[in-house]
């Protein structure tokens, strides 16, 4: 049994210390920091002035109350309904999740479009060592001046 910890153990830590899974679990703690700053940048910055141009509305209190036994009440906020018990649909805060996301994934867009971007100029720079026949369309030597394949002059 101890050999088979021992061993397991050893595998274990040949798989956590793949740089794969450490730059996974980095991509990770780091997704989770941007998300929380997204968050606060969505119901701290963006959401209070896009409230008050819409007439002074909180997006975060905004809520459908569902009648139990019947009965419809009114709750003045969103806390006051939860307090009592009332069951609510919080579109209000469903509004700000979404616009979370939108915001995550054009960042992580204009992100990866910049990542692809450095990459293609790190492409462009290596030396170009053949060219195409504008004939045949085959890829020949740069230095060369007669197509191997259809013989046309370069």
């Amino acid at each position: 049994m101890l050999d088979f910890l021992k061993r397991n153990l050893s595998e274990f830590k040949t798989f956590a210390m793949r740089g794969n899974v450490i730059d996974m679990a980095v991509g990770i703690i780091i997704g989770a920091a941007f998300g929380k700053i997204i968050n606060s940048m969505v119901d701290d910055i963006i959401m209070p002035p896009l409230g008050w141009l819409l007439g002074k509305v909180d997006f975060s209190n905004l809520y459908l109350t569902i009648p139990t036994k019947g009965e419809f009440v009114h709750y003045p906020s969103l806390e006051a309904a939860k307090a009592a018990g009332a069951v609510t649909i919080n579109y209000g805060l469903f509004i700000n999740t979404l616009i979370s996301f939108l915001l995550v994934a054009f960042s992580v867009f204009i992100l990866i479009k910049a990542v692809n971007k450095l990459k293609k100029t790190q492409d462009t720079e290596c030396e170009v060592t053949t060219k195409q026949c504008p004939r045949c369309f085959s890829t020949i030597d740069i230095k060369a001046t007669k197509c191997p394949c259809c013989t046309a002059d370069l």
